[in-house]
């Protein structure tokens, strides 16, 4: 094993002692590579290529900033393919909260939560990824003429149903 040495704050080795002690983690090493081990893994997800994946983005954003709700708007608006939906919370007279549950490729996924959180005024944004694989169901109503058929709304936007949703882990 190779051993490394890093600068911290103290504010921020108080908070990881405090984990140690708290998961009872018999050292800060330990600690650290379990938190490293689960942050390069959620990295891989996020950079894995051309899978497909859901994905919560979750930030946090000043809304007094000159134009920046309508920038985030118009991010989702711009990839309504990927946005399935977005919750907003007012968290104090500054401060924004909101999720958007995102479905598509992994790399559009993440090229549109970058997108975002690199908005001048996001003050905090995560992406949690969810490996899965994604299969379309064509289908029809009962009480329709045979055949199947796909959903558009509005302007021809296609209307995808999902027959099953696999989860996968990776190791």
């Amino acid at each position: 094993m190779d051993r490394i040495t890093i600068t911290i704050e103290p504010e921020l080795l108080a908070g990881l002692d405090a984990f140690v002690e708290a998961k009872g983690y018999a050292g800060r090493s330990e600690a650290l590579r379990d938190l490293l081990r689960e942050r390069l893994k959620a990295e891989s997800t996020g950079r894995g290529g051309d899978g497909q994946c859901l994905a919560a983005l979750t930030y946090v954003y000043d809304h007094h900033k000159r134009q920046l709700s309508n920038r985030l708007t118009d991010l989702h608006h711009d990839h309504h393919d990927l946005t399935i939906a977005t919750m907003h919370v007012h968290l104090d007279h500054e401060s924004c909260l909101e999720v958007a549950v995102l479905r598509g490729a992994v790399e559009q996924v993440r090229k549109l939560s970058e997108s975002v959180i690199s908005q001048h005024g996001v003050r905090y944004g995560h992406t949690h990824f969810v490996p899965a694989n994604i299969a379309v169901q064509a289908h029809h109503h009962h009480g329709e003429p045979a055949g199947d058929h796909g959903h558009s709304h509005g302007e021809g936007h296609a209307h995808e149903h999902i027959r099953t949703l696999v989860w996968t882990q990776k190791s």
